[in-house]
C-alpha cells in the first residue's frame, strides 16, 4: 500500500507563529449559564464577534470554549469576557491544557431530572390525577412541600439563565420556562394560602421541569454521540511514549515532553504518540481512523508516521518531527472543530427568527391569558369549537386558573430549541460522517456550496493519474562535440530540487551531481538555473516556445509520444534545443469508475491540464471524460481564468487538484477539492481535502453534502411546523402544560435523531 501524505503547510515564519489553523494561538474559557444548543450558539457568536478572533468552538456539555486568534492578531483573552457577559453568560479564563487530547467527559448536567424529578412527578401525578386528591387541602400542602425543593433544584439552571438573559437585555428558552413555572407556582401558592377554590399547579410545575430536563438529558446524550468522530480523533494519541536516550536506553515519558529530533521506540501494537520519521525497521501501520483507508500502509526508513495511528507488526525506531498541536492529527481535528462551529447561511435565517420569536411568544402568552381571564365565555366557546374538530380537554373551572394554565402552556410549547438545533446538529453529524470517510470539510459554507455544484473539472497529473510518471524515451539534439556531459545528468541535476512528479521522475535518470546556481521553479512552466555560465531550462513545450527555442528538430519525437499519451519535456540552453524527454503516467485504477459515477449523478465532468493537448486527450479518453470538456496546455493562472469564465456563465464549478500549480484554480472555483498526496498549497486553498487516495471520495463528498443539506431543511421544516401548529393549540386550551413540555422535548429529539440518522446512513 502506498504511503499517503496528510501533512499541512509548515509555518513560513519563525516557529511558534501562526500560519495554519492548528498554529493559531488559542484561549480556553469556562462558560457558565448555558442550558441548551441555542445558548451555546449565542456564546459562540459572542466570542466570534471579538476583533482578532478567527473562530470559536463551544462545548455545551463541558461548559467550555476554545477561541483561536487570527495570525496577524495579538491575543487579548480579557476582551472575550465582556461579550460573553453581554450574551447573558459568565466567562472565566482557563489555562490551556497540557496536551491536545480531549478534556475528561463531563457528567450530563440534566441527570437530576431523572433521579429527582421523575419520582417527585410520579408521586404528584398519581395523587392529583389518578387518586383525585387535587382538591384535598392536606394533599395540596403535601404537594407544596414536595414541589418547592424540586422546583428550586431543577429550575435553578433555568432561573439563573433567565436572569442572566434579562440583565443582558435578551430572552431565550430559559425565559419561557422560568416565566411558566413561576406563574404556576406563584398562583398555586397564593390560591393555597388564601384558600381560593380551584385547581393548583404544583404537579404541573414539577412535571414540566422534569420533562424539559429529560428532553435536555436525551438531547445532550444524542448530541454527544453526534460529536463522537471528533472525540475519537482526539483520543487516538497515547499519553506516554517510549523514548530512546543517546545510549539507546528506553524510558517511558509523557507524550507532551517529546521534542522534535527525539528518538522513540515503537513496538508491535503501539499507538504512535507524535508525528515522526522512521529511522530503523519496517512495519505496516494502520492509518484507517485517520485517513479512512482500511488497508495498512508499509513503513520503512524515511517513511512518515502520524500521531494516532497504530504500528502493527514490526519494531520501529523513529525521529520525532512534530508534537502537540503541530501534528497532522491535531490539525485535522482543528479543521473538524472549526467546521462544526461555523454557521451556514440557512442557519442565519433560523437565528434571526429565533431572536424575535421569544418576545413574540411572551406577548402571545400574555394575550391568550388575558383573553381567557377577561372574556372566559367567548374563550370557552372557541375552546369547545376547536375541541369538536380535534379533541376535547378539561380546563379548570376558575377563569384565573385557566388563564395561568394557558399562559404556561403557550410559553413552554413554543421554546425555540428545535429551531436552534436544526442546523448545528446536522452539520456536526455531516462533518463527522465525512471525517470517518477520510473527507475533511473546512466549514459549513463548503457543505452548502457542494449542494449547488453542477460542473466538476479535474487536474490531470497526480489527480486523475497516479502522479508517478516514468521517463519512457529521450533524445539528444546537441551537436556531437557538445555531448561531453550526458543529457540525463544535466536533466537530473536541474530536476532534483523540485518536488513536481515530472521532476522526480527525471531526477531518477542519473545521480544529478552537477553544481547549478540561481535555481528557480515556475509553476506550470518548469525549472531553470545557471550552469557553466549559461541559462539552462527544463520545462514544457509551451514554456520552451515562449522562450524562443526552435523545436522543429524534435517535432517527430513529440508527435510520436504525444499520440501515446506521454508528456514531453524540453531541455534547452538559452534558445538552443538540447534534448527532449517523454514521460508517461498511468490512470488511477478507480478514476474511470469515479467519473462514471459522477456523470450518472448528473454532473458535467471535464479536465484542466497544463499538459500538451494530445496527452491530455489521451488521458481523458481513458478516464471517460468528454473531449469537448478538456482544457489542455493551460498555465496555472489560465486555469483560474477558465474557472471564472465558467462561473460567469452561471455554472457552479468544483475543481479537483493536488499540485502547487493548482492553488490558484482551487481558490478560483466555487469549491476546491484537494486529493490525497496533495501539496500543502493545494490543501490550504481547498474547501475539502480527501485523506484517502481514492477519487471515489469526490462523489462521496458531494453525496454527503446533499444529504446534510436535505437533513437541515427537514429539521428546519419540522421545527417551524411544530411551533406554528403548537402555539395556537396551546392558546385555545387544547394542550396541557405537561404535554407541552413533553412535546417540546420531543421536537428536540426529532431534530437530533434525524441528524444521527444522517450519520448512520453515511457510514
Amino acid at each position: 500500500m502506498n504511503e499517503v501524505s496528510i501533512s499541512f503547510r509548515k509555518p513560513a515564519h519563525p516557529p511558534g507563529t501562526p500560519s495554519t489553523p492548528a498554529h493559531l494561538p488559542r484561549t480556553h474559557l469556562r462558560i457558565d449559564g448555558m442550558t441548551c444548543g441555542n445558548c451555546a450558539r449565542h456564546a459562540t457568536d459572542a466570542l466570534q464577534s471579538v476583533p482578532g478572533v478567527s473562530h470559536a468552538s463551544v462545548d455545551l456539555a463541558a461548559g467550555t470554549a476554545v477561541v483561536s486568534w487570527k495570525p496577524d492578531a495579538t491575543p487579548t483573552p480579557a476582551s472575550l469576557l465582556p461579550p460573553v457577559a453581554q450574551a447573558g453568560f459568565k466567562g472565566t479564563l482557563l489555562d490551556s491544557p497540557s496536551r491536545t487530547g480531549p478534556a475528561p467527559a463531563a457528567p450530563n448536567p440534566w441527570k437530576l431530572s431523572l433521579t429527582l424529578g421523575i419520582p417527585a412527578a410520579l408521586i404528584l401525578i398519581v395523587g392529583d390525577w389518578f387518586l383525585g386528591l387535587g382538591m384535598n387541602r392536606s394533599f395540596q400542602f403535601f404537594s407544596l412541600a414536595l414541589a418547592t425543593p424540586v422546583v428550586a433544584v431543577l429550575g435553578s439552571r433555568f432561573f439563573r439563565g433567565a436572569w442572566s438573559q434579562l440583565r443582558a437585555g435578551a430572552a431565550n428558552m430559559d425565559t419561557l420556562v422560568s416565566l411558566g413555572v413561576s406563574a404556576a407556582m406563584g398562583y398555586s401558592l397564593f390560591a393555597l394560602l388564601s384558600q381560593q377554590p380551584g385547581h393548583l399547579f404544583f404537579t404541573e410545575s414539577v412535571t414540566l421541569l422534569t420533562l424539559v430536563g429529560i428532553g435536555h438529558f436525551l438531547e445532550s446524550n444524542m448530541s454527544a454521540r453526534a460529536g463522537n468522530a471528533l472525540r475519537a480523533l482526539l483520543e487516538l494519541t497515547p499519553p506516554t511514549a517510549l523514548r530512546l536516550s543517546p545510549s539507546d536506553t528506553e524510558e517511558h515519558v509523557a507524550a507532551e515532553l517529546l521534542r522534535p529530533a527525539d528518538r522513540i521506540l515503537l513496538k508491535p501494537g503501539d499507538r504512535i504518540p507524535v508525528d515522526a520519521r522512521v529511522l530503523e525497521g519496517s512495519s505496516a501501520v494502520d492509518e484507517s481512523l485517520l485517513t479512512g483507508e482500511s488497508l495498512p500502509v508499509d513503513k520503512s526508513p524515511g517513511s512518515t508516521l502520524f500521531a494516532g495511528t497504530t504500528n502493527q507488526n514490526g519494531r520501529l525506531v523513529a525521529s520525532v518531527t512534530a508534537t502537540g498541536e503541530d501534528t497532522a492529527l491535531s490539525r485535522i481535528a482543528e479543521v473538524i472543530r472549526r467546521a462544526q462551529s461555523t454557521r451556514a447561511s440557512v442557519q442565519r435565517l433560523a437565528d434571526r427568527i429565533s431572536s424575535i420569536f421569544v418576545p413574540i411568544v411572551v406577548l402571545i402568552a400574555i394575550a391568550a391569558a388575558a383573553f381567557w381571564l377577561l372574556a372566559p365565555d367567548i374563550a370557552a366557546a372557541v375552546h369547545a369549537k376547536a375541541g369538536s374538530l380535534l379533541w376535547h380537554t378539561h380546563l379548570p373551572t376558575s377563569p384565573v386558573a385557566t388563564a395561568v394554565l394557558i399562559f404556561c402552556a403557550v410559553l413552554v410549547i413554543a421554546c425555540p430549541c428545535a429551531m436552534g438545533l436544526a442546523t448545528p446538529v446536522a452539520l456536526m453529524a455531516g462533518v463527522n460522517a465525512a471525517a470517518r470517510r477520510g473527507i475533511l470539510v473546512r466549514d459549513a459554507a463548503v457543505l452548502e456550496t457542494c449542494g449547488h455544484i453542477d460542473t466538476l473539472l479535474f487536474d490531470k497529473t497526480g489527480t486523475l493519474t497516479q502522479g508517478h510518471p516514468a521517463v519512457v524515451a529521450q533524445d539528444d539534439f546537441r551537436t556531437p562535440d557538445n555531448r561531453v556531459v550526458p543529457l540525463a545528468e544535466i536533466a537530473a541535476s536541474l530536476a532534483r530540487p523540485s518536488n513536481h512528479p515530472l521532476s522526480i521522475a527525471l531526477a531518477r535518470l542519473a545521480p544529478g551531481s552537477l553544481q547549478v546556481g540561481q535555481w528557480t521553479e515556475t509553476a506550470g512552466a518548469g525549472v531553470q538555473a545557471q550552469w557553466w555560465n549559461q541559462s539552462v531550462q527544463l520545462g514544457s513545450l509551451a514554456a520552451a516556445t515562449r522562450a524562443g527555442v526552435d523545436l522543429t528538430p524534435a517535432q517527430p519525437f513529440f508527435n510520436a509520444w504525444l499520440a501515446q499519451g506521454a508528456t514531453p519535456l524540453v531541455l534547452s540552453a538559452g534558445t538552443q534545443l538540447w534534448g527532449a524527454f517523454a514521460l508517461r503516467d498511468t490512470l488511477r485504477p478507480e478514476a474511470r469508475d469515479a467519473i462514471q459515477r459522477l456523470r450518472q449523478a448528473g454532473y458535467q465532468v471535464g479536465m484542466l491540464s497544463g499538459d500538451h493537448p494530445l496527452a491530455a486527450q489521451a488521458v481523458a479518453r481513458e478516464a471517460g471524460i468528454d473531449p469537448e470538456l478538456v482544457h489542455a496546455g493551460v498555465r496555472p493562472e489560465g486555469k483560474a481564468d477558465i474557472l471564472r469564465q465558467l462561473r460567469a456563465t452561471g455554472r457552479q464549478v468544483a475543481f479537483i487538484g493536488d499540485g502547487i500549480n493548482d492553488g490558484p484554480a482551487l481558490a478560483a472555483a466555487d469549491l476546491g477539492i484537494a486529493v490525497a498526496r496533495a501539496s500543502d498549497v493545494a490543501r490550504e486553498a481547498a474547501g475539502i481535502v480527501l485523506l484517502r487516495p481514492d477519487l471515489g471520495g469526490v462523489a462521496d463528498a458531494l453525496q454527503l453534502a446533499a444529504a446534510t443539506l436535505r437533513t437541515i431543511r427537514q429539521n428546519l421544516f419540522w421545527a417551524f411546523f411544530y411551533n406554528a401548529a403548537a402555539v395556537p393549540l396551546a392558546a385555545v386550551g387544547l394542550v396541557h402544560p405537561a404535554l407541552c413540555a413533553a412535546a417540546m422535548g420531543l421536537s428536540d429529539l426529532i431534530v437530533v435523531g434525524n441528524a444521527l440518522r444522517l450519520s448512520r446512513r453515511l457510514r
